[in-house]
């Protein structure tokens, strides 16, 4: 049987970089291994001249390598940096900008936090649609108005480029993309060694400084569990309020302030995660299995998956029972 190559994944450093950022991908894509016990991931630190970089926690980094091995990567990862030409005048080194604008034709580029920033100043964004650190959002705007700024979800896949917000939304992103090339039992299991959660709910909305005046002491935790555990029952809104001995009015916006989401695209979410779960993992029918998630009828999952995934459920099964198999490294050999 052929051995799958590793995929490689260069990690980008512009100093002062934030030093919680460049660990993740580290920590997170290198556990996954393939069956023969080889790296997934082949993961990788660069800084534009191979140089030490400090970072914003007060230690440097020793970079492997610079700018140039960006042309052997798969996947590109910007992290975060409080470079303030980056920050305060939206302006990369030139250097910087032609490496990954040569990367774009051939790799996937991904930011983690302000990550976004360079990739915007290196015109990469333009047109198209964003993720950033909320703190940040104001001045992303202001640096790059023709860039459409979503601050409300954890990380944004638009046009074969994915950004995520700030701090933890890193971690989702990074198992999103092992999801993305693995399926979601090795990103679940990835998630679980790690000790955080597969799938966060909501947004970066619910992390954003604003005061919630009245009823401090609710949450719609309750709800979202009860919809957890049926996912193919209808569950009104005035059925949800209720559980949580909240009125429809003060339940909505309750959701949306503790998950960045509305009950129904929420539920819509949770629903096709269990969807791509079974499909992954059993040889049930579309129709069943729409069925079982929530979803109705395998017209409605088709048009889900089309919708968040840009692909068919018989597609998605496809590319992961026929991809090489690989798992979450066992502990002793995670890095």
């Amino acid at each position: 049987m052929t051995v799958p190559a590793p995929h490689h994944v260069a990690v980008l450093a512009l100093a002062p970089v934030v030093a919680f950022d460049l660990s993740i991908p580290a920590q997170m894509l290198a556990m996954v291994e393939t069956r023969a016990g080889k790296t997934a991931y082949r993961v990788r630190t660069l800084s534009p001249d191979g140089l030490p970089v400090p970072t914003v926690n007060g230690y440097g980094v020793t970079p492997q390598g610079d700018l140039s091995g960006l042309e052997r990567a798969d996947t590109v990862i910007v992290a975060g940096t409080r470079c303030p030409e980056v920050l305060e005048g939206g302006a990369v080194d030139a250097r910087v900008a032609e490496a990954l604008r040569a990367a774009r034709s051939r790799a996937r580029l991904v930011s983690l936090c302000t990550g976004s920033f360079v990739l915007a100043a290196a015109g990469l964004l333009e047109g198209g649609r964003a993720a950033t650190h909320w703190r940040y959002a104001q001045q992303f705007r202001r640096l790059f108005p023709a860039v459409d700024l979503d601050t409300n979800p954890l990380y944004v896949a638009d046009r074969g480029i994915l950004t995520s917000a700030g701090g933890a939304a890193a971690i989702d992103l990074c198992l999103h993309l092992i999801r993305e090339d693995h399926g979601s039992a090795v990103a679940n299991r990835v998630a679980r060694y790690n000790v955080v959660a597969p799938v966060r709910d909501g947004g970066q909305a619910q992390f954003v400084e604003h005061p919630v005046r009245e009823d401090a002491g609710t949450s719609t935790a309750r709800a979202r569990a009860l919809m957890s555990e049926h996912l193919e029952r209808r569950l009104s809104l005035g059925d949800l309020a209720a559980h949580c001995h909240m009125s429809v009015r003060t339940f909505t916006r309750r959701f949306r302030q503790e998950t960045g989401l509305s009950p129904a695209a929420w539920l819509t979410s949770a629903r096709l995660e269990h969807a791509r779960h079974l499909l992954e993992s059993t040889e049930l029918a579309v129709d069943d299995i729409a069925a079982r998630a929530g979803l109705g009828s395998g017209t409605n999952l088709r048009q889900h998956m089309r919708e968040a995934l840009d692909t068919t459920p018989s597609a998605y099964r496809r590319a992961f029972r026929s991809s090489p198999a690989v798992s979450a490294a066992e502990p002793v050999r995670a890095v």
